[in-house]
Parts: C-alpha cells; structure tokens; sequence
C-alpha cells in the first residue's frame, strides 16, 4: 500500500530555540521527512532563532548533524538532505531584547502572502515574551500561527498565566498546543477503530468494559533533565498532558463530527466528568514512586537522588491513578493510569479489558477462559491487538488457548511509520487543530491535576522507593489487585 501525499500550501516555519534539543531531535528529523516526502513545497522556508551568534552555514551544519543522528540511515538521501538544507536560515534574537527582532521582521518580509507559523521550542516562560514581540513587531497578524509545547504551565494559575499571554498575541483559533502523543499513528486508529467498525461502539460502555488500562513506561532516567524535571515531576510531566489525553481519547462520546472543535468538546466533557482525587481519597486512589539504583538493558544505573545531587528530594518519578469518570457510559468502570522512568521496559499503550463471559458451557478439562482484551500499542511496536479465546489445535479434546489477532501497522501496510511530530506540524499549517489541545482542555486538566497535588504536599509519606528496571513501588500492583485486576503483561 503506498501512502497518499498532498502537498500542504506554501509556508515559513520559525522554530525559536532552533538550537536547542527539541529542535535537533524531532523538529528538523520531522521537516526533512516531509521535504524528502514531497509534502513541502518549493519554496518554503524553515527560519530558526535562538540567542546564539551564528550565521545560516552554520546553522545548517548543525542541522545535518541532527539528521545524521536522528534519522535512520535507510531515510537519509543525500540529495534530499541538500535540497532541505538549503530552506533552513538562521536569525539571532533574544525573547527579552530587541537587537535580532527587526532583522527578523525583514526576513519574514521577503516573502509575503504565505502562512506563518512560528513554534516555540523554548521554555514556557518565554512564550508571553516572544508572543508579545511578535505583536509589537506586527508578525502575528493575517493568519499566522503559533505553536506552544508543554508544559503550559505548573498549575491551574500558571497556565491561565500562559494561556493570557499567548491569547494576549493570537486569538484562541490560531493557537497550536502540542501534544506528540495525539499525532501517533495508533491514537489515530482509536477514533477509527471506535467509529469506522461496527464491531466495537456497541461494546465501548460499562455494561461490556470491565476496566481501561494506560500505561506510558520509560526505561531512561532524567538524562540531562534533572533540573526541570524536579520542579515537575511524573504527574506534571507526563499525566497532565499525555495521559489524560490519552484517556479523554478513549472514554469521549462520539463527536458529531472529526472537526477540531467537536472532538474537543467531547474530550472536555470526559475532563469535567473525572471524579475529584483529593485528600480524602488520594492515599488509595494514588501512588507515587521514586526510582533507586538498579539495573537497565544497559546494566547498573543510579538512582534518582543520586543523579540529582539531592537526598532531600520528594519529586516522584513514578506515578499511578485510579481514576473514574462520572458518566452514563461509564460509570462503574476504573481507568487505571501509570507512568514511570526507569520502568522494565519502554511501552506505552491503552488496554481496553472487556467483562468476563457471563457463564462457560465449557468443562474444567479446557482450561480457564481469560477476558477478552484490546491492547493498542503506541510504542515501541504500533499496533492493535485483539485477545480471544480460541481452541487450541490438535485432537484430543477441547482445550482452549489465549490468542491475539494482531495487526501491526509496519507489517500490515508496508510504510514507514511517521513520527507524530510530522503529522502535527503538517497540521498545524493546514490549519486542522483536531489533534491540538484547546484552552479550556488545558484548564480543566489542571483542574483535575491540582487537588492530587495538593494531597501530595500535605502528606508526610515520601515517595515509595522502587528499583530501576522494575515496574514500579509494589503498592502499584496492589492498586488494581485489590480490585481482583492486574496490569496487563501480555503485549
């Protein structure tokens, strides 16, 4: 099957912090792919700003030294690398000076009457700053775009904070907040499995679903991450964005239609209907972890503190939640969430774990019949897994086995598997804001995140240690084994 490319309008991309890590590690890998695709059009231009001195050879040079390490060898075409080299320039500014800003306005001026996005691969405390830049130097006018990263904001507060300077800059409609998770192509194939098959809707409601698992688990430490990564921790970094994405994706009611704003509304609406997790429930309803040294696929590691440089610390690396979402469709029905670093192995995927059949015509000697699971993988290996009950081969008997029907997306269809940032910042120039977070979204999130937060920092009870390369502190199995479940180990 060969994948169908149209080719996106004319455009300039202005990445602030082009020099930074993001920037060398998914923003060019994702630009060259859809240059190398023929997505992008002749023309078009990549602009990067970041304070540093640096003129457009350089800057090139610094780019193909982040497609050399980041895009797999089989992907890189020489000629394809030159001809996308050569749409990168460079222009030094600091969000908080003026000298660069007029230089920059000049670029931008050389071509007229084309989309303008402009993405801020930087920290959150500069997206009021350079969004109010922009505006003074009159670049956020006629339709131009900005894409903001997470995290937007530490709290319900902050990001209100972040959200006016942005909207202080572009109207609600051209502001692209980005989450990677939504742009995977397995989070596509949700709403598709969901709404282009007969097969499941019916069954997608507490009268068939026994529980929903999601699980996103890193085998890496902090890296060089240690000293942001303190002030956020597992449920600022991972569960307030990607996660409860991942469950608003899962749990939404059809929408009217795939338009960005009837997808949102519906995952609004999961977010409103989340029951609180506050003091009086946050011990069994939470566990947060902290990782020890231990062992990695790449042998002994150190432990969280250690890499830190701070006994003292109580940020969790290691988080997992009980939530429950107070609706017709699912009441009743846990989502068990879990996120961690230094986990034993590096997964992220949703299980939607159906009822026990209501009675077996089957004899003891067949074995027991295990519930029906649909295992949607996002990483490493995308794909759907359906586990049925089948008879197992052979005469003699009866016997029932545990089997997937497994549809692999590199097997089934053949392509290269796009990163989710080359879906995104496609989108983001189409102008389709379906799979970008909407403010109220942002809010409600925190809304939620908030009051566990609060229960954390009342609590006298540290984090739970566990060690690195396992699954976690042993009270994150007794989460869901109390409640007669187990976390999914099938793949």
């Amino acid at each position: 099957m060969v994948a169908r490319v149209i080719e996106v309008e004319l455009f300039d991309l202005v990445v602030f912090g082009a020099t930074g890590d993001l920037a060398g590690r998914k923003l060019i890998p994702a630009l060259y792919q859809r240059c190398a695709g023929g997505q992008i059009p002749h023309g078009a231009r990549v602009i990067g700003v970041s304070r540093r001195a640096m003129d457009d050879v350089a800057f090139r040079a610094m780019a193909h030294a982040a497609l050399l390490a980041h895009v797999p060898a089989a992907d890189r075409d020489e000629a394809a690398m030159a001809r996308f080299l050569a749409r990168l320039t460079y222009v030094a500014a600091d969000a908080d000076a003026e000298p660069g800003w007029p230089a920059l306005a000049a670029r931008l001026a050389e071509a007229e009457g084309r989309i303008r996005v402009f993405y801020l691969a930087t920290a959150p405390e500069l997206f009021g700053p350079i969004c109010a830049r922009l505006a003074a130097h009159g670049l956020n006018a006629g339709d131009a775009r900005v894409v903001v990263e997470k995290p937007i904001g530490k709290s319900l507060d902050s990001a209100r904070a972040v959200n006016d300077a942005v909207g202080a800059a572009f109207p609600e409609d051209r502001v692209y907040r980005i989450d990677h998770y939504l742009g995977k192509e397995t989070v596509q194939n949700l709403m598709a499995l969901r709404f282009a098959n007969a097969l499941f809707e019916p069954l997608w409601n507490a009268a068939h679903v026994d529980h929903v698992q999601i699980t996103v688990a890193e085998t890496l430490g902090v890296e060089g991450r240690a000293g942001y990564y303190d002030t956020a921790g597992a449920l600022r970094d991972m569960v307030q964005n990607h996660l409860l994405q991942l469950l608003c994706l899962t749990a939404m009611e059809p929408p009217v239609s795939l338009a960005a704003d009837a997808v949102r509304d519906e995952k609004l609406k999961v977010l409103k209907a989340l029951v609180p997790i506050t003091e009086r429930n946050a011990a069994t309803a939470t566990v947060r972890g902290q990782y020890r040294a231990g062992a990695s696929a790449g042998g002994p590691v150190g432990g969280y503190l250690d890499e830190l440089g701070d006994p003292a610390s109580r940020t969790e690396t290691f988080v997992a939640l009980k939530a429950e979402i107070a609706n017709w469709r699912w009441a009743g029905v846990p989502f068990y969430l879990r996120t961690g670093k230094r986990l034993a192995n590096r997964v992220s995927e949703i299980v939607i774990a159906f009822r026990a059949i209501p009675h077996s015509v089957f004899d003891a000697g067949a074995g027991p019949i295990a519930a029906n699971r649909l295992v949607i993988r996002l990483q490493p290996d995308e794909s759907v897994k359906l586990w049925l009950m089948i008879k197992d081969p052979g005469p003699g008997g009866m016997r029932l086995g545990h089997a997937p029907l497994n549809m692999g997306f590199a097997e089934t269809f053949g392509v290269r598997n796009p990163d989710a940032y080359e879906r995104l910042l496609m989108d983001v120039v189409r102008g389709n804001q379906t799979l970008f977070m909407r403010r109220d979204e942002v809010e409600a999130a925190w809304s939620w995140i908030d009051p566990i937060l609060d229960a954390w920092a009342g609590a006298a009870e540290p984090p739970k240690p566990y060690t690195s390369g396992t699954w976690g502190p042993s009270a994150a199995i007794a989460l869901v084994e109390r409640d007669g479940r187990s976390w999914n180990e099938d793949g």
